[in-house]
């Protein structure tokens, strides 16, 4: 690695000094936790002159396997954030599902042209008859 490189790649890993956060973490082992992030100063003092923020984190059970949810909470104690948990959780899960659908629906809106379907040919081995050597030269789906 050229140290021009190694430099970039230093300053790239700087924290943010300014930005600090001291984390606490509150479970119920069962349902999931709530994160407390009160600012700091450089020095780990509290840093009154920023909001404490809290993020929830929880996991549903797919056909897939486990969803993670990871979202912000909009309160200002934990007393707030417990209150809250359950209907960002929820508004979280419609979120995630909403991106999944339109992912799908971008994916399956794809056109594909023959130099993307592998064999650079036409599907179904393209045989020079039309409909790919299928006789009748019909569309066979299998």
């Amino acid at each position: 690695m050229s140290d021009p490189e190694k430099q970039q790649i230093l300053e790239q890993l700087n924290l943010d000094s300014d930005g600090l956060y001291q984390e606490e973490n509150f479970t119920d082992r069962r349902v999931g936790s709530i994160q407390r992030l009160t600012p700091v100063t450089q020095d780990g003092q509290p840093d009154s002159s920023r909001s404490v923020l809290f993020v929830g984190s929880t996991q549903v059970m797919t056909p897939a396997g486990a969803l993670p949810l990871n979202f912000e909470l909009e309160v200002a104690t934990l007393e707030e954030a417990l209150a809250a948990f359950p209907e960002a959780a929820h508004t979280a899960l419609e979120q995630t599902m909403e991106q999944l659908k339109e992912m799908q629906r971008e994916q399956a809106s794809r056109i594909m042209t023959p130099d993307q379907m592998g064999g650079g040919g036409m599907p179904g081995g393209g045989g020079g008859a039309p409909g790919g050597g299928v006789p009748g030269g019909g569309i066979q789906l299998r």
